[in-house]
């Protein structure tokens, strides 16, 4: 199944709003040693230059990020006004297909 989503990007004082299409999509409750694995799974791919095969059902992708990916870490707080309890963190590997190689970035990520 893929969907196509729309995000809003800024750069400056301009924003736009970038189509995105849904290539796979997982969300389960699962314990913190189990998303551990999967993440670890992720971690051995990338570091021996391996593509990163996710399946889920009939659902699947294969995806090769690139040498240097963008790699943005986000914290949230979500919710409905006066009540933002939901708490996320996001991993988000990007790159660009025809380009292959990312720079840039905001500092040194630091992961305690």
């Amino acid at each position: 199944m893929v969907s196509t989503e729309e995000s809003l990007m800024s750069t400056g004082n301009v924003s736009y709003v970038m189509p995105e299409e849904v290539l796979f999509k997982s969300e389960s409750n699962q314990s913190r040693e189990e998303i551990a694995a999967y993440l670890r799974k992720v971690a051995d791919n990338l570091d021996s230059g391996n593509a990163i095969s996710l399946k889920a059902g009939s659902e699947s992708v294969t995806l090769n990020p690139p040498a240097r990916p963008t790699f943005e870490v986000k914290a949230e707080r979500e919710g409905p006004a006066g009540n933002m309890t939901e708490r996320s963190i996001e991993f988000e590997l990007e790159w660009d297909e025809n380009d292959g190689e990312e720079s840039g970035g905001s500092g040194q990520l630091e992961i305690e």
